[in-house]
């Protein structure tokens, strides 16, 4: 009664609306920028049951955005120090960190456990899956961009509504669109777009009129406009959907994105010829490598560091997950770099054949 009051006390909400937060079960993919104002407001109401998947590591220069994480968690897998500062934020409820990556493969089996989907994630593959799955697991999805100084904000698969697909059938074209790492964000943007995803996910268990399904709400920071824009449901869209449920899990995203990342294994890399290898962690990210034909250079400063390659090169990017090298070579491919390649496993793959080179 004394954690809720607020609520409680509320005509609107009452101690039923309580109630009905703290048996929800909310699934957040991605504890970014968008991901942490969500956690921690969905947290201080009492959802009864939160999941957060998100198999990246907390960065420098995620802390101008990320307001779960501090110095002291750099490095840290961001699933695991979101829940360690949620928890202490609100004890009394469920909090649950996935630490791997959401794929085809386990999407279904993570969204059947939960009541409703928010995207935080920043890339079109993942809001193509996330979309789809939500489709064939009947959940509807809080969505949520950023760009700059603008932010967008809806709810798709909603009682029937229109899904992300009937927005956007198609992806844009690959390198199309810069992500934030290249033009910037503006700081408190992600907070304040997450807010409003938070506060969505709260209409939808409380049974509030005037969700934002079939709206787009388009926010400028710069000028404090917002514009609201009508989605028009596209059955077909998800029949496509529907159809292919049985080869779902085998669906590949990134190249329906237009995303041709190719990846090598330790053994491959360590036995090609005119190599280079990139570590694109933050300094002091542990496990260190060593070795030959090796710099580190930091996702966030890869652009301002192209010079250092040679083109001829084979170029071989690898982080602690392969999630910020992906990003690297997907930039350096805008940069008109050739021969990169994603070391599979990362770092502890490498360390791991160099001590057992024959496995």
């Amino acid at each position: 009664m004394s954690r809720y009051s607020r609520h409680i006390v509320l005509d609107e909400i009452g101690q039923a609306g309580q109630n009905k937060l703290s048996m929800a079960k909310v699934l957040v993919v991605g504890a970014g920028g968008l991901g942490c104002p969500v956690l921690q407001y969905l947290t201080a109401a009492g959802i009864g049951s939160l999941g957060i998947i998100d198999f990246d590591v907390v960065e420098e220069s995620n802390l101008q955005r990320q307001i779960l994480f501090g110095t002291r968690t750099l490095g840290m897998n961001k699933a695991i120090a979101a829940k360690e500062r949620l928890e202490d934020l609100n004890p009394t409820i469920s909090i649950v960190a996935y630490t791997e990556k959401l794929t085809p493969a386990n999407a279904l089996g993570l969204f059947e456990h939960y009541d409703i989907i928010v995207d935080g994630t920043d890339n079109f593959a993942t809001r193509y899956l996330i979309n789809d799955a939500s489709i064939l697991t009947n959940k509807p999805v809080v969505y949520g961009a950023i760009y700059k100084f603008e932010g967008q904000v809806s709810v798709f698969n909603y009682q029937d509504g229109p899904s992300y697909r009937c927005l956007f059938a198609n992806p844009p074209k690959a390198g199309s669109v810069a992500n934030c790492s290249e033009v910037g964000v503006l700081g408190v943007l992600p907070g304040i777009i997450g807010t409003m995803q938070a506060n969505e996910v709260l209409k939808i268990i409380l049974g509030f009129d005037a969700v934002l399904s079939g709206k787009l709400l388009c926010f400028n920071a710069k000028t404090s406009e917002t514009v609201t824009l009508k989605i028009s449901k596209n059955a077909s869209e998800n029949q496509k959907i529907l159809a292919r449920k049985d080869s779902f899990e085998q669906y590949d995203y990134e190249a329906f994105c237009g995303i041709p990342i190719s990846e090598i294994t330790a053994e491959e890399a360590l036995s090609l010829e005119n190599t280079l290898f990139i570590d694109v962690r933050e300094f002091g990210e542990q496990p260190s490598v060593a070795l030959a034909n090796y710099i580190q250079i930091p996702l966030g400063t890869i652009a301002q560091n192209v010079n250092q390659f040679n083109s001829e090169k084979n170029k071989i990017l690898f982080c602690q997950t392969g999630v910020r090298s992906k990003k690297a070579i997907a930039l350096l491919q805008q940069l008109k770099q050739e021969n990169c390649y994603n070391l599979k496993g990362g770092a502890a793959a490498i360390l791991k054949y160099l001590k057992h080179p024959t496995k």
